[in-house]
């Protein structure tokens, strides 16, 4: 038998002729339809720069902290938490699906003040996620499940590249409101009224905390107070994306001030958080989702669902990056660092800019 199947096997290799061209045929290709895409517009120009050879060339793209050197920049706060990590010797078991509690707990009272009602009667649920981008998302799906009273999401014009793909990928239609003046340089507030007042009620409107991307353009202090009154006044549910907390002004209350300013005035709010940039932990991609509910129950059902969200998705988060910012928030010595280098940061990127601008109009721009 043995020797019939070795004949037949020599039979069937000489029935081939590689002169001849004669191979057995190709399937056809699964993915004929699949057209090329466009490099993404942030993170092309990143590659592009990779690729580039001259000495003198810049990185205009991603949004990412660099020395003097146009190095990339690693807070002391965060070498030293983690040595502290690393001498504890700690193991890498998965975390929970909602991420590592103590980072949770830490992120939430970044965002809302330790002493925030909505943290004291437990009625807000915090998860870890895969920075602000994956917080974005998790907050999408969440909508698209649960918020079906109304679909539309309202971006301001013009918003992060991001939020467009994200919330139209979880299949929820996406509408703008006036935002920026171009002929000004600064906020449109006569026509973020107008627009935001005549939104559908219980749609969701986003709004950026502070340092709004792309223009850096943020409403006062008496502007996002009348913005309050008028989304209240039309019932529409709030989506705050902070991805730049102490990173703007250097101050952390006073980039989280309209946040909290919003939960005072009885909104319960939606809001992601990444440490990318306030941190320097781009690669570690730390960030987390926060709903704040009526009450603790509420709290509680909500967070049920927000697993059963992630669970298909990436099971759950990362656990590096989370313990560095739990480390640093929650050692006295390591978060007075960390105000001071955030400080840093911000103050430097701000006088780089007055700088930028000075220089700019002695050349006649």
């Amino acid at each position: 038998m043995a020797l019939l199947k070795s004949s037949k096997l020599v039979s069937a290799i000489g029935a081939f002729s590689p002169a001849m061209g004669v191979f057995p045929a190709r399937a056809s290709s699964w993915w004929t339809e699949v057209q090329m895409g466009p490099p993404d517009p942030i993170l092309g120009v990143t590659e592009a720069f990779k690729r580039d050879t001259n000495p003198k060339k810049m990185n205009l793209g991603v949004g990412a902290y660099r020395d003097d050197n146009g190095k990339p920049f690693v807070l002391s706060c965060v070498r030293k938490a983690e040595a502290l990590i690393a001498s504890q010797q700690l193991d890498k078991e998965y975390l929970g699906i909602g991420g590592l509690g103590e980072f949770s707990k830490a992120c939430a009272e970044l965002a809302l003040g330790p002493d925030n009602e909505v943290l004291q009667s437990k009625r807000s649920i915090t998860v870890q996620t895969i920075s602000g981008t994956g917080s974005l998302r998790i907050g999408a799906n969440f909508l698209s499940r649960f918020h079906t009273v109304a679909r539309d999401v309202y971006l301001p014009k013009p918003t992060w590249g991001n939020h467009t793909p994200i919330f139209r990928d979880a299949g929820l239609q996406l509408k703008a409101y006036r935002y920026y003046d171009p002929s000004t340089c600064g906020f449109d507030f006569a026509g973020a009224l107008d627009d935001i007042s005549k939104i559908p009620e219980h749609s969701v409107i986003m709004l950026h905390a502070c340092a709004h991307n792309p223009t850096g353009v943020d409403p006062r202090p008496e502007q996002w107070k009348e913005m309050s009154e008028v989304i209240k006044r039309r019932k529409l549910l709030v989506f705050f994306d902070m991805a730049y907390q102490g990173f703007a002004s250097g101050d952390i209350d006073r980039d989280a001030w309209a946040v909290r300013h919003f939960i005072q005035e009885g909104h319960n709010v939606l809001l992601s958080q990444s440490f990318a940039k306030n941190m320097g932990l781009y690669g570690e991609r730390v960030g987390g989702f926060t709903v704040v509910c009526a009450d603790a129950e509420e709290a509680k059902r909500v967070e049920s669902q927000l697993k059963i969200l992630i669970r298909p998705i990436y099971s759950n988060p990362p656990m590096n990056g989370a313990r560095i910012a739990s480390t640093i928030l929650h050692t006295p010595d390591l978060r007075t660092l960390w105000l001071e280098e955030v400080k840093g940061m911000a103050d430097r990127i701000i006088s780089m800019r007055e700088l930028l601008v000075a220089n700019l109009k002695k050349e006649g721009s």
